[in-house]
């Protein structure tokens, strides 16, 4: 599976790092500090969820797909909740896979801006102002908190627990159902149709994404 991947990354245009066991790929994930890491998580002396957690207390913010025979939500949400942004389930395509990473890359680029453009809607992160056709939304503190922590990641799954955790705080009052009302109001304002969302994606039994539509591709190859 190793070659595989990076025969086909490489194809692909991107330049390929790989490891077979978890000392090698965290050694290589420091140092090299590539753009994008494809993460197994049943690797021998380290394991994937060990690797993802010290990755993350370095300080290094580079997207982390996990590849994971594993399809039980509790295994999903502790890899998502130690900081990785999205998984992949075994057997997967080859082609969804290279789509995946390719939309990381492109989304993270366009998500580092502090005005976010997405369907008919503008988002100021730094006036915490809502456009949509031209017209300004009125958000609710906790809604832009929301929208704004989802926006600036787009493309990484976060659970409910990780949302809660980040604009609730530890409010012993608040519970998950806030945070699917939240995004319910959200969708109301921000989606074409609330109940064909296309930018906040549900991740089911895990908690939810925001999505960028989907735009040419960029001609810079990144590392992996």
């Amino acid at each position: 599976m190793l070659r595989g991947l990076k025969d086909n990354f490489e194809y692909e245009g991107y330049r390929v790092v790989t490891a077979s066991d978890g000392e090698e790929g965290l050694r290589a994930a420091l140092e090299g500090r590539p753009d994008l890491v494809i993460l197994d998580l049943m690797l021998p002396k380290i394991n994937g969820y060990e690797i993802c957690r010290l990755v993350r207390e370095e300080g290094f913010d580079m997207p982390i797909l996990m590849l994971t025979a594993k399809a039980q939500e509790s295994d999903i949400i502790l890899g998502l909740n130690l900081g990785a942004d999205d998984y992949v389930t075994k057997p997967f395509s080859i082609r969804e896979l290279l789509a995946r990473a390719n939309a990381f890359l492109r989304r993270r680029r366009q998500g580092e801006a502090q005005a976010l453009r997405f369907g008919d809607c503008e988002l100021d992160l730094a006036s915490r102002r809502l456009v949509k056709a031209g017209v300004e939304i009125v958000l609710t503190p906790k809604e832009f908190e929301v929208l704004g922590l989802l926006t600036r990641r787009p493309g990484r799954a976060f659970t409910r627990e990780e949302i809660l955790r980040s604009v609730w705080g530890y409010d012993i009052f608040v519970t998950l159902r806030s945070v699917d009302r939240c995004v319910s109001t959200l969708r109301a304002k921000i989606e074409p149709d609330p109940h064909r969302p296309v930018f906040l994606k549900t991740l089911r039994q895990v908690g939810y994404r925001f999505d960028l539509p989907d735009e040419d591709e960029q001609s810079q190859c990144p590392s992996l």
